[in-house]
């Protein structure tokens, strides 16, 4: 067995990976730890102004701490679902005390320390890390995340956005002269658990936010190797992300020569689920951790669908998967 813990876990996304660590044959989910401020703190995870769904399943409490030189005795994974600025002062530990850790911030996600400047705010301290630090992208970036220390999960909008695209970028069927635009509409519980008069629900109607701003345009541009114009939407709905994706493929590239190449690549990956003829909805892949993706061409104008739960492949499955993977077990262990 594995010893695990989540920092942040009274977050979306670490109420969800210790849901699925708690499932997981060959893991022990033994702390779960929250900031010293938290509100949390000393609630058990299952209370029920929490994640009562969780009552029976997992009823271990928050921890409140800063120091966790305690914890991190025979400890062999670390997940931490924290802010970035919060990722990038506490990884180095971890992973100098040995630690695997699967961050899910956005803190190692590219290696530039001018990009964590100009889109988070901060100021990059661990180039020695950046360096060594895999990408997440767990279809595409399977034998790197196996031998690596640190893996930094891609965000939920870039991996709706990348699946869809890397394949055909990686067979050359895109005109590239026309970069593709991607549109993508995410529930409120992409913004966290913190309340927020932007994110009430009773507030949001749909909204583009982030315009030619967003710190997920330069993470997908980066590991396509492509210039994207990425448009975010905040929509009325509590979990999901749905993305329109508009490209123009080279002349003769046809509809049997995009499907072929979507099978190429994710015929053996149980996470992704390619669509012909048809495209799938939020309602697929909700509570689940696949990837879904349809497309429909007309002429040289091709527009990719894809859909995941933000929560899951987008956060806290794509981990998991990254986990499995990297310690060598089934990669929908505990997820399935």
């Amino acid at each position: 067995m594995l010893k695990a813990i989540i920092v942040g876990a009274s977050g979306y996304a670490g109420a969800k990976l210790a849901y699925y660590l708690t499932k997981h044959p060959n893991i022990e989910l033994v702390a779960l730890t929250v900031s010293e401020n938290s509100l949390d703190a000393g609630k058990l995870i299952s209370d029920r102004f929490l994640y009562p769904q969780l009552k029976g399943v997992v009823d271990l409490p928050l921890i409140a701490t800063a120091d966790y030189s305690s914890l991190v005795k025979d400890i062999d994974i670390v997940f931490l679902a924290t802010e970035h600025s919060v990722s990038h002062d506490i990884a180095p530990f971890f992973l100098e005390n040995g630690c695997t850790v699967f961050d899910l911030s956005g803190a190692f996600r590219v290696n530039s320390p001018s990009f964590y400047t100009q889109f988070y705010g901060f100021e990059h301290q661990h180039q020695q890390w950046l360096d060594k630090a895999v990408y997440g992208l767990a279809e595409w970036n399977f034998d790197a995340i196996k031998n690596a220390q640190l893996i930094a999960v891609p965000g939920c909008y870039p991996t709706a956005s990348q699946l869809p695209l890397k394949p055909l970028i990686e067979e050359d069927l895109l005109d590239k002269r026309q970069w593709p635009v991607i549109n993508a509409v995410s529930g409120v519980s992409g913004a966290g658990r913190k309340p927020s008069t932007n994110n009430l629900f009773c507030e949001v109607s749909l909204h583009a936010y982030g315009i030619f701003t967003h710190r997920h345009q330069p993470e997908i541009a980066t590991h396509l190797g492509q210039e994207v114009i990425f448009t975010p939407h905040l929509g009325c709905f509590k979990d999901g992300i749905h993305a329109t994706i508009t490209c123009q493929v080279k002349e003769g590239v046809s509809e049997e020569d995009i499907l072929a190449t979507l099978n190429k690549y994710y015929d053996d990956k149980p996470l992704v689920r390619v669509y012909q003829k048809q495209w799938p909805a939020l309602k697929s892949v909700i509570g689940l951790p696949y990837c879904d993706i349809g497309f429909v061409l007309k002429g040289q104008h091709l527009i990719l669908i894809s859909v995941e739960d933000n929560l899951l492949k987008g956060a806290a499955a794509q981990a998991v998967q990254c986990m499995n993977i990297r310690f060598g077990f089934d990669e929908t262990t505990a997820l399935l």
